[in-house]
């Protein structure tokens, strides 16, 4: 009898700690970021994101954020394969792949990064999904950059003075516009743009004023040109790992979607447009020649003549996909109109 209530007694408490066992457990994300600490999406977007999971899931998901030392365009592929559960990158740096989110690289359509983002969002929920152009991806948000402007070692007076000269770009409409500027296009991500700025490969390069701090751009150009819109920008997203996410229960999955989505796509494209307010700062600390271009300069004028017609060729960059583009562009800059009042 005794034996007996000592197997009980032993059972009880097994069961209790597998329940307990249960109940503590808990899954970690492994997020994959790059670019330097102080870029608005490490600085913020990442550490916002992950209080908005940890709490959103009641603590039963956590989020890790890890720097990525590898190429920013094998990120997708990173996660994709589950070396990381989510990570971000540019989708330019994967040419043919994400070609529809391009509808908000086309020059002179947004007037701010976080209503840009919001519309793209919202385009991509409406018109892109059934394309399944992020197959073996969850997407989790998708946003843009501020206006991208010039930064550069040499004054632009006018347009003129950009042919020939060597410029990085990172793919997308950009390479289109550095076309009709008759630049010569260096490709290479952001964050070689340091780096091929100060050792002369390049005259400039095409990215939003923000990097002028994070990318310490201040300390290798001598000019920011300001358009009033932007030249253009670049569309990112921001991905989880397929298995991951369906690994996840019902609850936790509602619950990660409720912080990402719209609301992450938000936060991603007005945390990096705000940040371009610093990068200026940080030129002028430094002596860079920052130039603010009027809607009336005759460089913003030429630049709008050379942008014309760049909607169509999205709209043709995208007719192998099942998609109404000329609908789907109608939406995206219904959405920006809306969002921008």
């Amino acid at each position: 009898m005794i034996n007996f209530k000592k197997s009980l007694l032993s059972g009880l408490c097994i069961g209790l700690l597998s329940v307990s066992g249960v109940a503590s457990a808990t899954t970690t994300l492994h997020v994959a970021t790059w670019l330097p600490p102080s870029n608005p999406q490490n600085a913020i977007v990442w550490p916002t994101w992950k209080k908005w999971v940890e709490t959103a899931t009641e603590g039963r998901v956590k989020v890790d954020i890890e720097n990525y030392t590898g190429a920013p365009k094998t990120i997708f592929d990173a996660v994709e394969d589950g070396v990381y559960d989510v990570g971000f990158s540019v989708n330019a740096y994967i040419p043919g792949r994400f070609k529809l989110t391009s509808v908000a690289e086309i020059p002179g359509e947004i007037t701010s990064a976080e209503s840009g983002s919001v519309a793209l969002w919202r385009t991509y929920e409406a018109f892109f999904k059934p394309a399944q152009e992020f197959r073996g991806l969850h997407l989790l948000a998708l946003f843009v950059h501020g206006p991208g402007q010039l930064h550069t070692k040499f004054p632009v007076n006018t347009l003129a003075d950009l042919k020939g000269k060597k410029m990085r770009v990172g793919g997308g409409l950009v390479n289109e516009l550095a076309a009709r500027l008759q630049v010569t296009p260096i490709s290479a991500p952001a964050p070689k743009s340091y780096e091929l700025m100060q050792q002369g490969v390049v005259d400039g390069t095409f990215l939003p004023a923000e990097e002028q701090m994070t990318l310490r751009l201040s300390e290798v150009s001598t000019n920011l040109t300001l358009f009033p819109r932007g030249l253009y920008t670049t569309a990112f997203s921001i991905v989880m790992n397929e298995d991951t996410f369906d690994s996840l229960s019902k609850k936790d999955q509602a619950a990660i979607m409720s912080v990402s989505g719209e609301k992450l796509s938000r936060l991603a494209g007005a945390t990096w447009g705000d940040a371009d307010k610093d990068g200026i700062q940080a030129a002028k600390a430094n002596g860079v020649n920052v130039v603010y271009l009027s809607k009336d300069d005759p460089r913003v004028k030429n630049v709008h003549k050379l942008e014309e017609g760049m909607d169509q060729t999205w709209i043709e960059s995208v007719s192998d996909r099942d998609v109404d583009a000329k609908a789907a562009l109608a939406y995206f800059r219904k959405n920006v109109d809306e969002l921008s009042k």
